[in-house]
């Protein structure tokens, strides 16, 4: 299962869970006000922790390596098409926030959401 590059310009590698090294795609979306960090799920070309389980610690990860402050970013998870027949598999798009101790926030987004974000590059 494959995940296709059209969901990502660069391989992002993280310390996942326990320091394990992982893998994310990484797309960074400037706009007038806004800079939309989306991560994707590689699932098997990913060795270590899942961009979900990772969470916090990836965003500030990315921030620290791309020199973004965590207050000024949107924080968007992919879960991508792999074209299977399990609907667990399906393309989705969930932007994440992260607030102080509290467990992350999932909101699913539109596909016209989405495509707003990537327009806006």
């Amino acid at each position: 299962m494959k995940v296709q590059q059209k969901y990502y310009d660069e391989i992002f590698d993280f310390k996942g869970q326990w320091d394990i090294p992982s893998k994310c795609g990484l797309k960074i979306v400037r706009n007038d006000d806004r800079t939309c960090v989306i991560v994707t799920e590689l699932y098997q070309d990913n060795p270590g922790t899942s961009v979900t389980y990772s969470g916090r610690a990836l965003m500030e990860q990315i921030c620290a390596a791309k020199g973004l402050k965590p207050s000024e970013i949107t924080y968007i998870e992919c879960n991508p098409d792999t074209n299977s027949k399990l609907s667990f598999y399906d393309e989705e798009f969930f932007e994440v926030t992260f607030d102080g101790t509290q467990p992350p926030k999932y909101r699913k987004l539109t596909e016209g959401e989405v495509r707003e974000i990537i327009s806006n590059e």
